[in-house]
């Protein structure tokens, strides 16, 4: 049974045609993986074995009639705890929030992967309201990385990323407001797709508004391009969603790059502190693009006016937590973590007027980069500027915000491209570095393709980690 966690998504679906397992058993062997596993990394938050395990046994019936409902039935996702799941409790890592409550709705994303028959493993660990980018909260503690137990696996999604890298899950899915899928895809040595914003369905709206994303993550790019089959497509509950694709994700996976023309950014034109091996690393992933037939140049994207796009994201961002907390009673606000009571109490206080300059200096920037966007096909930077840190740091340095170390993803969010993290190498310390590849508005299938090409040529997606073999 342990071997059946090793396997990713297509392998399961592959495995569950030819009637070589079960949906039951690979649940079976999840769960007691979680079980003995989890409580060094404390990737779940909540498990319903009972509930899996019914799901599962209604997949096999449905394999066993060879009535599949996708590729999907019967793999098991895990779910970030920000997503409404119909009979579990959502608590998004906060106190403040009461779970002896009616919970009735699915998510849309949730809902397409109940539809298609998906087994749902559990729900994963959140900052509080998926504030920063690394993973621990006042309900359930801190979320460690697989590699080194001493080390975060980043955030927001760091839960999702970290079942993933100790194989306590084939797929999950994240969120991603400025950079949540793609941080901890880069520390955790897993793939993450920031999909084009609406292209997965939300609801409720998040209160950070048209910056926050929900995408799929994976050990591989095809399990990522299986799970956005899944979950993109026309919800009502959305008014920003975009209509279905009109191909199947999955199967323009093997487009590959040649002839593309790709842009290679090493700083966007204002990180400045991207650590040596991170930046070695990722160089060396742009020049195997060029073996791969694509024309790379070493080129920056537009800037946004005033230089760093940070300053206008951070200004939209605390805004938001200020608007979805700003007014809660004291007794509710001294249950926050304190990073985010802060955040909550600064982001009330921005003027009207500096957040809508922001606004337009977001739209600005987001112009300028789809007109820089004709040119190329793809952009590649770093996915975070540094590997992996303590677990109990907001940040590897005193004094500083988790924008300050993430630099490359923040700009795709303002922009609301599509961009992943692709694993591309191992520190010296032997922590996982991830490349972000970001395409072109609407061009997800873009963005997973060249993914799956450079996974091909440069298989940097590693064995589990020592201990979780």
């Amino acid at each position: 049974m342990a071997d059946l966690a090793a396997l990713n998504a297509a392998d399961l679906s592959a495995g569950f045609a030819a009637k070589e397992f079960s949906p039951v058993e690979v649940a079976k062997a999840l769960l007691a993986r979680i079980e003995s596993l989890d409580k060094s990394i404390n990737a779940f938050c909540l498990l319903d074995a009972d509930a899996t395990l019914t799901q599962a046994k209604a997949s096999e019936v449905r394999w066993q009639k060879r009535a599949p409902l996708s590729a999907l039935d019967g793999v098991p996702v895990a779910i970030k705890d920000l997503l409404l799941t119909k009979g579990w409790p959502t608590l998004r890592g906060s106190k403040t929030i009461d779970p002896q409550q009616a919970w009735n709705d699915d998510a849309p994303a949730v809902a397409r992967l109940r539809e298609a028959g998906a087994v749902l493993l559990g729900k994963t660990t959140t900052p509080e309201y998926g504030w920063k980018g690394v993973t621990d909260s006042p309900l359930t503690g801190i979320t460690r990385s697989p590699w080194d137990l001493g080390k975060t696996p980043g955030g927001s999604s760091g839960g999702s990323a970290a079942a993933l890298a100790a194989r306590l899950a084939p797929l999950a899915i994240g969120t991603d407001g400025g950079g949540s899928i793609r941080i901890p895809a880069s520390f955790s040595g897993v793939f993450g797709l920031k999909p084009t914003y609406g292209r997965v369905p939300a609801f409720p709206p998040s209160p950070f508004g048209t910056l926050a994303h929900i995408g799929p993550m994976s050990r591989d790019v095809t399990g990522s391009a299986m799970l956005l089959d899944v979950i993109s497509g026309f919800d009502a509950r959305d008014p920003f969603g975009l209509p279905p694709a009109e191909n199947s994700f999955s199967a323009k996976l093997d487009d590959g790059v040649r002839g593309k023309r790709i842009a290679f950014s090493s700083g966007m034109g204002f990180a400045k502190n991207v650590d040596g091996e991170v930046a070695a690393l990722v160089a060396a992933a742009a020049r195997k693009f060029e073996s791969l037939g694509a024309v790379v140049e070493a080129v920056d994207p537009p800037l946004m006016e005033g230089g760093d796009p940070r300053a206008a994201f951070r200004i939209l961002w605390w805004a938001g937590a200020g608007f979805a907390l700003g007014e809660y009673p004291e007794a509710k606000k001294a249950l926050l973590d304190p990073g985010l009571r802060a955040m909550v109490e600064e982001g009330a206080a921005i003027p009207l007027r500096r957040y809508q300059q922001a606004a337009m200096a977001r739209a600005s920037y987001a112009g300028a980069m789809r007109q820089f966007m004709t040119r190329f096909d793809y952009v590649l930077t770093p996915a975070v500027a540094i590997s992996a840190f303590a677990v109990d740091r907001l940040s590897p340095h005193d004094n500083e915000s988790w924008l300050d170390w993430t630099p490359f993803s923040v700009p795709f969010n303002l922009t609301q491209q599509p961009a992943a993290s692709v694993p591309c190498g191992f520190t010296r310390a032997g922590l996982p570095v991830g490349l972000q590849i970001a395409g072109r508005m609407y061009d997800d299938s873009g963005v997973l393709a060249a993914a799956m090409a450079y996974q091909a040529a440069a298989p940097f997606f590693p064995d589990a980690p020592k201990g979780f073999a």
